[in-house]
C-alpha cells in the first residue's frame, strides 16, 4: 500500500489515562473520526503521538490496536523515535509483520550528531535489519539533515522511500522537492505552510494540524489539487490560527484538547508534558470556531 500513501496522513494522538497507561479502547474512536473526516492515511507513534515516551511493549500494542481499528481502510505509517540503530531496528521488527506500509524514523535526537557517512549507514542498517520502507522524519534541530544528505541517503539506500520534512524553512523544502527523484516521497510537516508545500509538489502532509482539524485539512488538499485558489487561500488563512494555538512545547496536550472539543476521547499527554493552560484553551477554541468546528 506504499503507493497509496499520499495526501493527508494524520499523525493521531496516543490516548493516555490520568495515571499514565494507554487507553487502547480510545484508539478506534479517534481512528474512525479521522477517516470519516476524509484523511488518506494515518501515522502512529510519532511526535504528536508521543512515541518518545512509549516502551517497546506499549509501542507494539499501539500499532497492533491501530491496525485493527483501521481495518485496511487507509495506509498506516509507524513512527519510531529512538537514538540507537539497534533500538530503531528492534521496534521495526515488532511491527514488520503487522501490516504497516512504512516506518517514520527520526534521526538520533540526543546531543551528539553522527557524521554523514554514519547517518547513511544508520538508515541502511535499519532497513537491512527489518526490511520495511523508511520515511526519514527530518525534525531534530541539532541533527537536521540537509537536502544533499537526504538525497544521498535516498540514492544509496533504496529502502529509504522518502522524507517527512519539518521546520519552517521553505527554501530547504523547495530544494528537496525540486531535486528529488520521482520515486522519492516528500511529505510536508511545515504545518503553517501546507498550502505552498502542496503547490511546490509535496506528496502530501504528515503534520499535527491534520489531527487537530482533519476536515478543513482535507479540503485544503483537495482545493489545491483542483486549483481552486480562492478556497485554498481561505482555508490556509483559517488554518494558520490553529497552528499558532497548538504548535507549542506542550503540543500533544493541545492537540488532544482540540480533539476533545470535537468529541474525540483523546485522553491526556504523558508526563512531563504540561497540560493546556486556560489561555491556551481559549486560543484553541477561537481557532476551531474560526473553522466552524465547534
Amino acid at each position: 500500500m506504499l503507493e497509496q500513501l499520499r495526501g493527508i496522513v494524520a499523525p493521531f494522538t496516543t490516548p493516555f489515562r490520568e495515571e499514565g497507561s494507554i487507553d487502547l479502547a480510545a484508539v478506534k474512536p479517534q481512528v474512525d473520526w479521522l477517516i470519516e473526516n476524509g484523511v488518506h492515511g494515518l501515522a502512529a507513534g510519532g511526535s504528536t503521538g508521543e512515541g518518545h515516551v512509549l516502551d517497546r511493549g506499549e509501542y507494539a500494542e499501539l500499532i497492533a490496536a491501530t491496525l485493527e481499528a483501521v481495518a485496511g481502510r487507509v495506509p498506516l505509517v509507524a513512527g519510531i523515535i529512538a537514538n540507537s540503530t539497534a533500538e530503531v531496528a528492534a521496534r521495526g521488527h515488532l511491527v514488520k509483520d503487522l501490516g504497516v506500509v512504512a516506518l517514520q524514523v527520526t534521526p538520533p535526537h540526543y546531543l551528539f550528531r553522527p557524521d554523514d557517512d554514519a547517518m547513511v549507514e544508520h538508515f541502511r542498517a535499519i532497513h537491512g535489519d527489518c526490511g520495511l520502507p523508511i520515511l526519514i522524519y527530518n525534525v531534530v534541530p541539532w541533527c537536521y539533515l540537509s537536502p544533499d544528505l537526504l538525497l544521498r541517503i535516498m540514492g544509496e539506500v533504496p529502502g529509504v522511500a522518502g522524507v517527512k520534512q519539518s521546520a519552517g524553512d521553505m527554501k530547504l523544502f523547495a530544494d528537496l522537492v525540486r531535486r528529488a527523484k520521482p520515486r522519492n516521497l516528500i511529505f510536508s510537516a511545515v504545518d503553517a505552510l501546507l498550502y505552498p508545500s502542496y503547490q511546490l509538489g509535496a506528496r502530501g502532509a504528515i503534520a499535527a494540524i491534520l489531527s487537530t482539524a482533519p476536515g478543513p485539512s482535507v479540503r485544503l488538499w483537495n482545493a489545491v489539487a483542483a486549483e481552486d485558489w480562492r478556497i485554498a487561500r481561505d482555508l490556509h488563512e483559517r488554518l494558520m490560527p490553529v497552528w499558532d494555538a497548538v504548535g507549542l512545547d506542550n503540543m500533544p496536550s493541545l492537540v488532544k484538547y482540540a480533539q476533545g472539543l470535537q468529541g474525540v476521547p483523546a485522553g491526556v499527554a504523558r508526563k512531563p508534558t504540561a497540560r493546556a493552560s486556560e489561555a491556551q484553551k481559549a486560543a484553541i477554541r477561537a481557532a476551531l470556531d474560526g473553522l466552524d468546528l465547534l
